[in-house]
């Protein structure tokens, strides 16, 4: 068995494997966020993971029985880059880091990013070795050109200059009166628009996207009356053109390659309907229930490098 340990700002997971890759446990919880606020203070993530880590292990002990455990890995930090760092990271390193020594297994560290992009990989069937990702969430919006062979290794080509595409989402999300974080209400809620949403403009530049303009616009559009179930599609369609377009110029500059789809935006039915119409094979996206935070990479990490 392999246990993948995963604190991300939003999401306490814990997650285990077999030796052939099946998932035998999964256990997550939401840290809560107050009403009408737009996020969470890192030191009150960092408490709510504490107290969330216990009663998700028993969770997984009640299902899978005894854990016999051949390694355990952890998310320590956002991306692979050596100055990222959060301190809700901290929290399931240290507690994973804790149990392999008490239990005799190595501990291996992955970033939260290259458990999404293992999560993704996973969950969509595909065994790809050179490939781009498109990483959505509340944290991260980047395009990363991948290659998967001895071992793991991204490089950046693309992303925003500004806000994430999570964060575009959340931030009209709460205006709309929504709770945050608001992905899953605001998809709801623009299943109800007519056939002429708000428009929004798309900001992309090269391998940029901007997410700050078209936020202004919707909220602007809202204090003069726009529907909120038109605002909300107009921002789903914005999200979805403007990953369309950046990749476009990604492509021009640096060759097609099939593309693999992660992060909690991605469980968007609207968004992923858009990209796949776009790219029909040469995409794959990862599960909806593995698009959002999850330890299913970190434990998949364990067992590649065990």
């Amino acid at each position: 068995m392999f246990l993948g340990v995963d604190t991300s700002c939003y999401t306490t997971s814990l997650a285990v494997i077999d030796a052939e890759g099946r998932l035998l446990s999964e256990a997550k919880k939401l840290l809560k966020v107050p009403q009408g606020e737009r996020g969470l203070r890192q030191a009150d993530g960092v408490f709510q993971h504490v107290q969330n880590l216990p009663q998700l292990f028993s969770l997984i002990a009640q299902e899978v029985g005894p854990l016999k455990l051949n390694a355990v890995a952890a998310s320590t930090r956002p991306r692979p880059l050596n100055d990222s760092y959060l301190p809700v990271f901290t929290v399931g390193a240290s507690f994973a880091k804790s149990l392999a020594l008490a239990v005799g297994v190595p501990f291996f560290e992955l970033s939260h990013q290259e458990g999404h992009l293992l999560a993704g990989l996973w969950s969509a069937g595909v065994e790809w070795q050179s490939f781009y990702v498109v990483h959505l969430s509340g944290g991260t919006t980047e395009v990363l050109a991948v290659e998967m062979k001895e071992e793991l290794s991204l490089f950046e080509l693309g992303g925003t200059e500004d806000l994430h595409a999570g964060q575009f989402i959340d931030r009209v999300g709460v205006a709309l009166g929504l709770a945050f974080p608001a992905g899953s209400e605001l998809e709801k809620l623009a299943s109800c628009a007519s056939a002429t949403p708000l428009a929004v403009p798309v900001a992309v530049k090269g391998g940029v996207l901007s997410f700050s303009g078209p936020e202004s616009h919707v909220q602007r559009a809202l204090l003069q009356g726009a529907r909120p179930e038109g605002a909300a599609r107009g921002v789903e369609d914005c999200v979805a053109q403007s990953v369309w377009y950046v990749l476009r110029n990604i492509e021009k500059e640096h060759g097609a390659k099939p593309v693999l789809f992660v992060g909690g935006v991605m469980a968007n039915a609207y968004i992923r309907g858009y990209l796949s119409e776009k790219y029909g094979k040469n995409a794959a996206f990862a599960g909806v229930e593995f698009t959002g935070d999850n330890a299913v990479g970190a434990a998949l990490f364990a067992h590649k490098f065990t």
